[in-house]
């Protein structure tokens, strides 16, 4: 674990763009194989338009990375946040940290820009997107990157994560975001037992579904227990329901 936390704690940007380009370039195909939906649209096309918008998203990312690095050195520093209030193995801190920047830096800003009117302006156009494929993770306004770079700083001290932890957990969301919008077939059994526990392909589209209540559910990025805990767990008896997109901009 000391090892993996030190890879991440050095990790380069070049190393970091490669995971990214891989996993995208891995789903990419992969949909062209198994996909949910057949789109009639130009898949070129979409995907460039998304990635438009995660160009905003890391100039965003650069200007906060100063913050959250002083944010995880000062808990380093004087053992503050959560993490450091009993003495934990580092396993555990590890996976407390990650739980923790999941629940506060993702479940729960992506909770508020759905229950506050001037927040959803930004994130509708998130959910504006009807072909929902692997880039579609990327699909963000500059305005909601702020909000999420702001949670994600409170979190990081809240938790009281190391820098390792904290790129370790980005690496993890990427993924995540990445596969969760894929446009791909799941199997059903495998989707609805790991969705118990971790945000599947199947529960985080129901999310994308155009109508209520379903795009007020189903909020999780890494882990869907925030969402049953919560109670904002949702399901469908078929894909075949969901349609992408709002019913009302």
């Amino acid at each position: 674990m000391e090892n993996l936390i030190q890879f991440f704690t050095d990790i380069s940007s070049s190393t970091r763009t490669i995971f990214l380009v891989s996993g995208l370039t891995f789903f990419f195909l992969l949909e062209a194989g198994l996909p949910l939906f057949q789109f009639d649209y130009s898949k070129v096309g979409h995907a460039l338009m998304n990635l438009f918008f995660t160009l905003t998203t890391l100039l965003i990312n650069l200007a906060g990375a100063f913050i959250i690095v002083k944010t995880a050195d000062y808990n380093n520093a004087n053992q503050f946040g959560a993490i450091h209030l009993f003495a934990l193995p580092l396993l555990a801190q590890v996976v407390l940290g990650v739980i923790l920047l999941d629940f506060i830096g993702a479940w729960f800003i992506h909770w508020l820009e759905h229950q506050i009117k001037w927040m959803w302006k930004f994130h509708i156009i998130h959910h504006t997107d009807t072909t929902i494929d692997v880039t579609s993770g990327l699909r963000h306004h500059p305005g909601e990157s702020v909000f999420r770079l702001i949670f994600t700083i409170l979190a990081v001290g809240i938790s009281g994560a190391s820098m390792g932890t904290v790129m370790l957990y980005q690496t993890i969301s990427a993924f995540f975001a990445q596969l969760t919008h894929a446009n791909i077939k799941m199997p059903v059994l495998i989707d609805k037992l790991l969705a118990g526990v971790f945000v599947t392909p199947h529960f985080h589209k129901i999310h994308h579904h155009y109508m209520l209540p379903h795009t007020d559910n189903n909020y999780g990025n890494i882990f869907s227990i925030w969402d049953h805990l919560f109670g904002t767990a949702s399901a469908v008896k078929s894909m075949d329901e969901l349609t992408y997109g709002l019913d009302t901009h």
